[in-house]
């Protein structure tokens, strides 16, 4: 699998492989996982290649963290790069607080019985990193990135508070991190593409996780965030390319889209997509992949799997080549930004 050098503010390189594993699903995500496939799913990403293994405390209270120490404990750390992420404190005495209506979060199945709390404060987030280095039992983390301090996980009230909590405490708690060389990249995890800006205008990052804003589907990160991470020398690491599923599994009865049944605004559109993509023998999830991989600022893209197959089809994917002439036919039907870098 190919894969991009990329030097840190701290003089660290890292190599990121261009798929990374990500473990949202692997901490029970609307289903409960049989544990030894779980492991088994990790273990077969890095036979296939991916080096590049996110997850946080978020993903099942814990329990993807979990995961991923397991199924990396016999592989060689040296050769892997670990993301995880602060925000969230667990505790195990304490009852979940009720949901915010005015935000919309993926819910787990199962997960850890263990309760989270917002908490990005400096202690907060020195408390977070310890607990993470105990579940998945590693001696150290690569990097570490401020997860959902957007209005998709706060609500428009409490995220413009929570943004000055994390630059007050988080943000000087991860600089000393970094500073040290604890850790070699801090960074953002984010939804939304203004807040990501937000976030890269207010501090020296090196790295950010956009999730859902630059895919066949959508592009507005391309209208200030990619080319202000190009500018500042932030890699990017795409998530959520398939938004939310539809765009690996096309405009099918019951097809995701962010999180919820896709509009019929959107399966037109993905319809429209899948006949282009089928005209040049391209499998929709194929494109979608090869599209999100080609901008210049991303360093990874970021793809769950619950399974073996998955992750190995996914590697796959990453490796086939995609026909020029279906991005200049996806751009000339108005289906895709003229501005994407289509190669």
């Amino acid at each position: 699998m190919r894969s991009r050098r990329f030097t840190t503010r701290n003089g660290t390189e890292l190599a990121f492989s261009a798929l990374g594993l990500g473990t949202a699903p692997l901490g029970d995500l609307y289903e409960l996982l049989d544990e030894k496939t779980c492991i088994v799913t990790i273990e077969q990403a890095y036979a296939s290649g991916v080096r590049v293994f996110d997850t946080s405390p978020h993903y099942g209270n814990g329990l993807a963290e979990a995961r991923v120490g397991a199924g990396l404990r016999h592989l060689p750390r040296k050769d892997v790069i670990v993301s995880t992420k602060i925000g969230r404190v667990m505790d195990a005495f304490a009852k979940p607080p009720p949901k915010n209506p005015d935000v919309f979060s993926p819910g787990f199945a199962g997960g850890h019985p263990h309760a989270p709390r917002f908490d990005y404060s400096y202690d907060g987030t020195m408390r977070s990193v310890e607990q993470s280095l105990l579940r998945t039992g590693l001696d150290r983390l690569d990097i570490l990135l401020i997860h959902d301090c957007d209005v998709w996980t706060h609500g428009p009230v409490d995220a413009p508070v929570r943004f000055k909590e994390v630059m007050e405490g988080a943000y000087k708690a991860l600089e000393r991190l970094r500073s040290e060389r604890i850790v070699a990249a801090i960074g953002v995890g984010i939804n939304e593409s203004d807040i990501a800006v937000k976030f890269a205008k207010a501090g020296d990052f090196d790295v950010a996780i956009l999730a859902g804003r630059y895919s066949l589907l959508i592009q507005n990160a391309l209208d200030e965030f990619l080319p202000l991470a190009l500018e500042k020398n932030i890699g990017v690491m795409l998530a959520g390319v398939f938004n939310s599923g539809i765009l690996a599994t096309g405009a099918v009865p019951g097809a995701k889209f962010e999180y919820g049944p896709a509009p019929e605004n959107i399966m037109e559109r993905v319809r429209k997509i899948e006949a282009i993509c089928a005209a040049h023998a391209t499998p929709l999830r194929r494109a979608a992949l090869q599209f999100a991989m080609a901008h210049p600022a991303v360093v990874t893209v970021l793809l769950g799997g619950v399974t073996p197959q998955e992750v190995q089809a996914n590697s796959t994917d990453a490796d086939q080549p995609v026909p020029a002439a279906l991005w200049r036919d996806l751009q000339s039907a108005g289906l895709l930004s003229p501005a994407a870098p289509i190669g």
